[in-house]
């Protein structure tokens, strides 16, 4: 269907195990994650730059296991509420951008107690990050200490079959079908990073609905300035 009028309408973001392509730049990642049940001390951090999947996989992880998702920033504010942290380590959990805690005594100390009720209780435990531990900068020397122990699934930075997939992604969440050639034709010209991708298919989104027209070739060269 030709979309013609420039509404600003929501996309939905596709999450599901199926919508991940598996390249050599996730492959270690998703098997480390796959095995979660012989996971050391029941707990892995997942890292990787901005945009590179760790919410994506976070998800896939927490619908095979059950898990809740809870955003680190959030934990100092639940502890605070009495019971609602017991509550959270009753099951598996994900603990979602745990890089930015750093340096606040509230949510380093909250994330430390979590992590022992977890432990104590014997559930699995997936903190999520953009860089691996000891680049957190955290304060407590107890929490440092055992995250720094937790073993790492990392990914890498995008290859050209993962960027492809990528795009190709993002452009179906928004409810777009572009043709091959453009999917090459942005991947030789952009930003080698998943960051760039979104920014790139929003910016291409926003053109094609304000022209009426589909996503092209033509199009993105007018659009990005580009040869």
């Amino acid at each position: 269907m030709t979309r013609q009028l420039a509404f600003d309408l929501p996309h939905r973001a596709a999450l599901g195990r199926d919508d991940f392509f598996v390249s050599a730049a996730n492959a270690a990642a998703i098997a480390a994650l796959d095995a979660w049940r012989g996971w050391p001390g029941l707990k892995t951090v997942l890292c990787g730059p901005p945009g590179s999947g760790k919410t994506h996989l976070a998800h896939v992880w927490a619908e095979e296991t059950g898990a809740g998702i809870v955003p680190a920033e959030s934990l100092a504010a639940i502890a605070q509420g009495g019971p609602a942290m017991p509550d959270l380590a009753r099951g598996p959990l994900v603990v979602e951008d745990c890089d930015r805690i750093a340096a606040d005594a509230g949510g380093e100390t909250a994330l430390f107690h979590l992590h022992n009720l977890m432990a104590a209780g014997r559930q699995p435990l997936l903190l999520t990050a953009a860089g691996v531990p000891r680049d957190w900068g955290l304060a407590l020397p107890d929490l440092a200490s055992r995250v720094a122990a937790a073993p790492l699934a990392r990914l890498a930075a995008p290859d050209d079959a993962l960027l492809s997939a990528v795009l190709v992604k993002l452009f179906a969440d928004r409810q777009l079908s572009v043709a091959p050639l453009v999917v090459a034709y942005l991947l030789t010209r952009m930003d080698r990073s998943f960051a760039a991708a979104r920014s790139l298919v929003a910016t291409l989104d926003a053109a094609a609905l304000a022209r009426g027209t589909p996503v092209t070739r033509p199009l993105a060269a007018s659009v990005l300035d580009w040869p």
